[in-house]
């Protein structure tokens, strides 16, 4: 139509600023709260098996069904926030992280806590895909992958904070699980009261047939960021509701196969690295690596390699920069292999770190752009729950290899992760500069 312009030249003219940080914020809290309640499953389950008299072993089922939690989260909440809206749905989610994260430090019982962390990884699960997809959607294409990268990063941040309430629960004695999951429960809870502050995306309101309720939020997006500028009528782009099958049809059937692939193998190596292998090594004399004030500097190593993944997705591109990660997570695998001298495991364990988590950074950038509008964040909480899948799998993978051989079970994490590298390459489009459909 005549006089017009589509919701990507809105968001252009309204400008990138205040607004944008404000909600990078906001998600960067919840996504930090979130990256603790992951982590602090290893930094539990000592004083669970102490508390209720169990083995350590079966302490860890409450991972166990935090995970499956977040697997079930993440494809319901996905779907959901396609068919329902961003808004409400991520609500929900993190109405759900907070409540039973918070709820989980009062359990009387073994069974209601394995229950109540259940419920805690459903909101997980929720808020991961629905995050990536709402921010996505505030911003111009061309400074959208650096900053899904850069939200990622928050991850390190909850690194260092879980750390630090990890040592001061165990100085405080007694049941440090109840005060580790308070503390990992609180930012979600606020998190959640910031959140109705956070309107519904113009894209998806555009996409829903609300053509003028888009146009408002791109006026108070301009306005807030202090763009003076009046949005014009955005152009009609009301779009049927796509089912779940869409994902694998003619059109998305390669990329979807492909990218779920990845997030798959990328699973099953990250916690093969981070979770057994460390249990391997410190049964050789590297225990400090399972300690607090390593992760602390594991997580501060992880921030150069946001950092250069920010910059890469935008100067090279998505798939190149998430290539380059990948294989160089598959090199710091099998540095492993080369010997037990101390400096040699300190540098794998940094390098990976740096490079895992650049290649979850550049792949949470990667996947939301390449799905339209009415699945983008079914696809995102499809590749979420495939990701819970990989981590749910690696106890029966690798676990047992990294006990018989070891420089098997590292070339086999190196291999994992060549594979998803190879994976991404055939996947049919590289999303840089393009507008969300």
């Amino acid at each position: 139509m005549p006089g017009t312009i589509t919701v990507d030249e809105g968001l252009r003219a309204a400008g990138l600023g205040r607004f944008q940080f404000r909600l990078f914020g906001v998600f960067g809290l919840v996504w930090a709260a979130d990256a603790m309640q992951v982590l602090a499953i290893g930094f539990t389950a000592p004083s669970i098996a102490a508390s209720f008299g169990l083995g350590v072993p079966q302490a860890l089922q409450t991972g166990t069904l935090f995970f499956v939690g977040m697997l079930v989260g993440a494809f319901v909440f996905g779907r959901l926030a396609d068919r329902f809206g961003r808004r409400p749905v991520l609500i929900a989610s993190v109405l759900i992280d907070a409540v039973f994260g918070i709820a989980s430090a009062f359990a009387p019982d073994f069974a209601w806590l394995l229950v109540l962390r259940f419920l805690t990884g459903v909101g997980v699960g929720g808020t991961l895909p629905v995050d990536y997809t709402m921010l996505a959607e505030f911003l111009p294409s061309d400074r959208r992958g650096r900053w899904l990268v850069l939200l990622e990063s928050f991850w390190a941040v909850g690194t260092i904070l879980l750390a630090l309430v990890s040592l001061y629960a165990g100085s405080l004695g007694g049941e440090a699980w109840r005060t580790i999951f308070l503390c990992t429960g609180l930012p979600a809870l606020i998190g959640l009261a910031l959140r109705f502050f956070v309107p519904e995306t113009p894209v998806y309101l555009a996409r829903s047939g609300r053509g003028e309720e888009a146009r408002r939020v791109l006026q108070r997006v301009a306005d807030i960021n202090g763009s003076r500028v009046t949005i014009g009528v955005l152009e009609p782009e009301t779009r049927a509701k796509a089912p779940i099958s869409d994902l694998f049809s003619a059109a998305l059937r390669r990329r979807t196969v492909l990218v779920l692939a990845a997030w798959a193998l990328v699973s099953i190596s990250y916690y093969g690295v981070f979770v057994y292998l460390p249990v391997r090594l410190a049964g050789e004399g590297f225990g400090f690596l399972r300690g607090p004030e390593f992760l602390v500097l594991i997580a501060l190593v992880q921030l150069p390699g946001y950092a250069l993944a920010a910059y890469g997705v935008e100067r090279w591109g998505r798939r190149p920069t998430l290539i380059g990660f990948l294989l160089l997570s598959a090199a710091g695998s099998m540095l492993f292999s080369l010997g037990a001298a101390p400096a040699l495991v300190v540098g794998s364990t940094l390098l990976l770190s740096f490079a895992l988590l650049g290649t979850w950074g550049a792949i949470y950038a990667f996947t939301p752009e390449i799905y339209p509008t009415s699945l983008r964040a079914t696809g995102m909480g499809t590749a979420g729950a495939m990701a819970r899948f990989g981590g749910l799998l690696a106890p029966s993978i690798v676990a047992p290899l990294m006990a018989a051989n070891f420089t098997g079970a590292l070339g086999l994490l190196s291999g994992f992760l060549i594979l998803a590298a190879a994976a991404i390459r055939m996947v049919d489009v590289e999303p840089r500069g393009r507008s969300l459909d």
